[in-house]
């Protein structure tokens, strides 16, 4: 009786360290939130695909935030923000923010900057907002701007963070926003002339890595690399950087 009791402790202790193992050694496991704002799915997706590192589902929100009232909600590494819905129920907002008591890493890119826009505190955990409602307009605050396909000046601001590792300053064409409402507790990636473009930032357990491009250079070297690089840091295969 004892041999079989320590045999089955010894292949509970074994199965547990190869789920530990394949855990920690297999691919990363994404969240990939759209809807709101048109995009072009097919060469967006392929970025997500053609990542060997990663495995992905893509979910579509609509006006609220119905995707974080997925069951499987917590059993992503990272969650990808490419969706702009202008409301949540309390709900919702809940399971939000339970996100970063997880240590669940988030990614948020380009127009995921409109989404909620009187929400003050996905503000401050995004690093920033993109301003076009009046409302959002008060004590000195401006709208922010666009401007689509241009050539953007690309400057690394951190060549030695694990994010912009390999990265060297670049053009990139894409859609530009300006006179972003900062927060201002972020760690600058990239910039373009005195306005950031990337930034890091950590939220209680989580990672979070803010893109404000992201419109169509789905194809650019440097924009997948980025991308990439944020979905491993925020993932925690990285260090702490």
């Amino acid at each position: 009786m004892k041999i079989q009791m320590l045999c089955a402790l010894l292949l509970t202790l074994m199965v547990g360290c190869a789920s530990s193992g394949s855990r920690a050694n297999g691919k990363i496991k994404v969240l990939v939130l759209t809807g709101g704002h048109e995009f072009k799915a097919e060469p967006f997706f392929k970025m997500f695909k053609d990542n060997p590192e990663i495995t992905y589902t893509a979910a579509t929100q609509g006006k609220t935030a119905e995707a974080h009232d997925r069951e499987d909600l917590f059993s992503y590494d990272v969650v990808v923000l490419y969706d702009s819905p202008s409301n949540l129920t309390d709900g919702q907002a809940a399971k939000f923010l339970a996100l970063f008591d997880r240590g669940i890493g988030v990614v948020v890119l380009h127009h995921a900057y409109l989404s909620y826009p009187m929400w003050s505190e996905c503000e401050r955990i995004a690093g920033g907002k993109y301003v076009y409602l009046e409302a959002q307009m008060t004590n000195g605050v401006t709208s922010s701007t666009y401007k689509g396909d241009v050539d953007i000046p690309v400057t690394v601001v951190a060549k030695k963070h694990p994010v912009t590792a390999g990265l060297q300053d670049f053009i990139l064409r894409d859609e530009l926003y300006r006179n972003m409402h900062m927060r201002g507790n972020v760690t600058p990636l990239l910039k373009t002339g005195d306005e950031l473009l990337a930034w890091t930032r950590v939220e209680k357990k989580s990672r979070v890595v803010g893109i404000i491009v992201g419109h169509g250079c789905y194809e650019d070297p440097n924009f997948l690399k980025l991308l990439s690089q944020s979905s491993r840091w925020t993932a925690k295969r990285f260090a702490a950087g």
